[in-house]
């Protein structure tokens, strides 16, 4: 059972590519994305997946060992070195702005998928250290809030209209990745809020989380003006911003279209039926079985390594990095995802066809 946590070594194939891109510089400096958004997407074309699940006793194996639990928490240390070797690098070196701009896009890279993806599956889990080193990776991408929004607001209101993370039928991913990014930072505010209240702790606590995010993150960008000098703080914002769209575009991408029935005041239960997923093997063990997503929103608290595939879920094409870049066309990926909601009997709405 061991030999089968070898595939996700494959997740260090994103931070490796990222230090080399800061490292090599020059036109090099753009092999991340060359890699993560060119190399990735191709071979993916030529891959469907297996569509295959643990058996009960394997799962309940693969759960406990803690093998790959040590992956996860490995990619908390990784991401800050890649964070102060970019800092020190940016603000030592006298490279052009193209230079500077792919190697900003390769640190961008590192945060959404190291920074926030990571610290995705880590947020779901149970104990103080690991939500803490949820924390810590989205520090540094300075999105912070996600902790709260994705936990208490996301999976609760997923594929609805009330989810600012949900997107909608015909909804072009630009407008989407500016209401996303507004309003999921906005909901982040009330749920503390409603939560403060609930508890009776005045808003103007340290037991707002919210509050106490917008310090740490204003303390960050403070130190590293002091440390680096405000040249590398602007490279820095633009690598958290492009890390900020990379997580904005998976949402765009793992539930556009799909929505769920009222019934009443209450909406029916999240089903595996409510989010796209993929099952393409390159994107799965790169991205830690993100794009298991159905799975992972029909039971939240599954760890990566044991998310399972669902037959009635509709399935994505392609691969997570082929989608992100397919929903960068609107016309071209409404074309094609209308066209596999139709497939799947699925509605704007979440009701079928048929």
């Amino acid at each position: 059972m061991k030999l089968r946590a070898l595939k996700y070594l494959f997740v260090y194939l994103t931070p490796a590519v990222v230090f080399f891109s800061i490292w090599k510089g020059g036109y090099w400096s753009y092999s991340a994305v060359i890699f993560l958004f060119g190399v990735l997407p191709f071979l993916e074309l030529f891959t469907k997946g297996s569509t295959n699940n643990l058996t009960d006793f394997e799962e309940e194996v693969v759960k406990n060992d803690a093998i790959y639990d040590w992956l996860l928490y490995s990619l908390v240390p990784i991401q800050y070195f890649l964070l102060i070797y970019f800092l020190i690098n940016i603000s030592s070196s006298h490279d052009t702005f193209i230079v500077q701009f792919g190697k900003a896009l390769a640190l961008g890279m590192a945060c959404g998928v190291l920074g926030i993806n990571a610290a995705h599956e880590l947020g779901h889990r149970n104990t103080w250290y690991e939500k803490l080193m949820a924390k810590m990776l989205l520090l540094t991408t300075l999105y912070m809030h996600f902790f709260i929004e994705h936990n208490r607001g996301h999976h609760k209101h997923v594929s609805t209209d009330e989810d600012p993370a949900s997107s909608r039928y015909g909804e072009h991913i630009y407008k989407f990745h500016f209401r996303s990014i507004k309003d999921s930072w906005l909901s982040a505010w009330a749920l503390e809020k409603e939560r403060l209240e609930k508890e009776k702790v005045s808003f103007w606590s340290i037991q707002n989380e919210m509050l106490v995010f917008q310090i740490i993150q204003i303390t960050l960008l403070l130190f590293i003006v002091i440390a680096f000098g405000l040249y590398a703080l602007l490279w820095f914002l633009v690598s958290a911003f492009i890390g900020i769209l990379l997580l904005e575009t998976v949402n765009y991408i793992e539930h556009y279209g799909l929505r769920r029935v009222k019934n009443g005041n209450r909406y029916e239960r999240t089903m595996p039926i409510h989010s796209w997923n993929s099952n393409h093997p390159i994107g799965r063990v790169v991205l830690l079985e993100l794009s298991r997503h159905s799975d992972h929103h029909f039971m939240a608290n599954r760890k990566y390594q044991i998310l399972r595939h669902f037959d009635d879920s509709p399935q994505m094409p392609t691969g997570y990095p082929g989608m992100m870049i397919l929903a960068l066309v609107p016309p071209l990926w409404f074309y094609v995802m209308h066209k596999e909601i139709r497939k799947y009997k699925l509605t704007s709405s979440g009701g079928d066809l048929g």
